[in-house]
C-alpha cells in the first residue's frame, strides 16, 4: 500500500514560489492584452529582512496604470502590529501577491486582487501561528449586470470547488463589508470575494489560495475584451476620475494592507502604486437624475448579484448617450 506523505517544505516557501510564478503569468497575459506597454521591474530589499519585486505598467493602450507586486518579508514583528494581532512580539514572515489595474477606458473596470500568507514564530516549518488571506474585487465606473455576474460566477465556482475551506456566500459578504466607504454610505465597487485569517486547514487553504490566484485572469480578461473598444469622451472620463476618488479614499482611510505595509517598513512606492494616475474631487458632486451616472450608483450597494435578472437592474449604459449629451 502506497502511503501519501505530508509535504515537508514549509508552506511559507511554497507560497513564495507560487506567487512569484503567478506574477509572471499575470504580467505576461496583461501585456499581451494591452498590446503596447510592458511591465517594468523594480526589485527592492527591506532593511529588516526580505524584499520583493514591483512590476508596474504605465501609459498602455488598454491599461493606464497597473501594478502586480510580490513580496516576501521577515523580521521582528513591529510593536504596533503585535498589539493589533493580540500577540507578543515575535518573528514574522509574510509573502503574497497584490495587484491593481486601472484601465484607460471608463468602460473597463478597475480590478484588485491579492493572495497572501502570514506566519509567526522562529520555525517556519512549525510556526506558532499561520494564516492565509486574499480575494478579488471589481470596481467599474459604469457597471453592467453582465460583467458583474461574470466576475462573481468565477469566484462562486472557485469557492464551490474548495467548499471544505471556502463559502462563496460568506466570502462575498466579507468583501461587501470590507470594501465599503462608510463615510459615503456606498461600496467601492461591485465586490467579489475577500478572506483573511484562514488558519484551520493550512494545506487545504493553500490549495484554495492558489485556485484564487489561478482564476484571476478568467474573471477579468473577458470583461476587458468585451469593453475595451467602446467609444468614450470627456463626460465618461470626468466620471471616471470621480469614481477613482472613491478608490483613493478607501485605500488611504480603510485598507489594512496599506497600513500593514507602511507599519512594517514596506516599500512606499510599491504600497502606493495602487493609487490611480488621475483623480479629482469636485465639491458636493451628485449625479444628475436619470443619467447613466445616476444609474451607475445603483450598483454601488451590496446585492445578491447571481440571483438577479436583467429586468432587476438599471438598463446598461448606451454609448450613444454620451454623444447625445444626455
Amino acid at each position: 500500500m502506497t502511503m501519501t506523505s505530508e509535504p515537508t517544505e514549509p508552506l511559507a516557501h511554497r507560497m513564495q514560489r507560487y506567487v512569484e510564478a503567478l506574477q509572471d503569468r499575470i504580467c505576461t497575459a496583461l501585456e499581451r492584452l494591452d498590446g503596447r506597454a510592458a511591465f517594468r521591474r523594480d526589485r527592492w530589499e527591506r532593511d529588516e529582512g526580505g524584499g520583493g519585486l514591483t512590476r508596474v505598467l504605465e501609459d498602455g493602450a488598454v491599461f493606464e496604470k497597473g501594478g502586480v507586486n510580490t513580496s516576501a518579508v521577515h523580521g521582528p514583528l513591529p510593536e504596533r502590529m503585535a498589539k493589533a494581532f493580540g500577540v507578543r512580539k515575535k518573528p514574522f514572515f509574510a509573502t503574497g501577491l497584490s495587484l491593481v489595474i486601472h484601465p484607460r477606458s471608463p468602460w473597463v473596470p478597475t480590478v484588485h486582487a491579492n493572495v497572501r500568507y502570514f506566519a509567526l514564530g522562529d520555525d517556519l516549518a512549525q510556526p506558532d501561528d499561520q494564516w492565509f488571506g486574499g480575494g478579488a474585487d471589481l470596481t467599474p465606473v459604469y457597471p453592467t449586470l453582465e460583467d458583474t455576474q461574470h466576475f462573481h460566477r468565477v469566484w462562486r465556482d472557485v469557492c464551490d470547488q474548495h467548499a471544505d475551506v471556502a463559502s462563496y456566500a460568506d466570502l462575498k459578504r466579507h468583501c461587501d463589508e470590507y470594501f465599503y466607504l462608510d463615510h459615503r454610505q456606498e461600496a467601492r465597487g461591485v465586490g467579489g470575494i475577500f478572506y483573511d485569517y484562514l488558519r484551520d486547514a493550512p494545506e487545504a487553504t493553500f490549495a484554495f489560495s492558489k485556485a484564487v490566484g489561478d482564476a484571476f485572469l478568467d474573471a477579468y480578461v473577458p470583461i476587458v475584451e468585451r469593453r475595451a473598444t467602446a467609444d468614450y469622451g470627456e463626460r465618461e472620463q470626468a466620471f471616471q476620475t470621480i469614481r477613482r476618488g472613491r478608490y483613493v479614499e478607501f485605500n488611504l482611510v480603510y485598507d489594512r494592507g496599506t497600513r500593514f505595509g507602511l507599519e512594517t517598513g514596506g516599500r512606499t512606492e510599491s504600497i502606493l502604486m495602487s493609487l490611480p494616475p488621475r483623480v479629482r474631487w469636485p465639491y458636493a458632486w451628485e449625479p444628475e437624475p436619470g443619467t447613466k451616472e445616476d444609474r451607475a450608483m445603483w450598483f454601488f450597494q451590496a446585492r445578491d448579484w447571481l440571483t438577479l435578472t436583467p429586468s432587476d437592474a438599471p438598463p446598461a449604459p448606451d454609448v450613444a448617450e454620451s454623444k447625445a449629451g444626455a
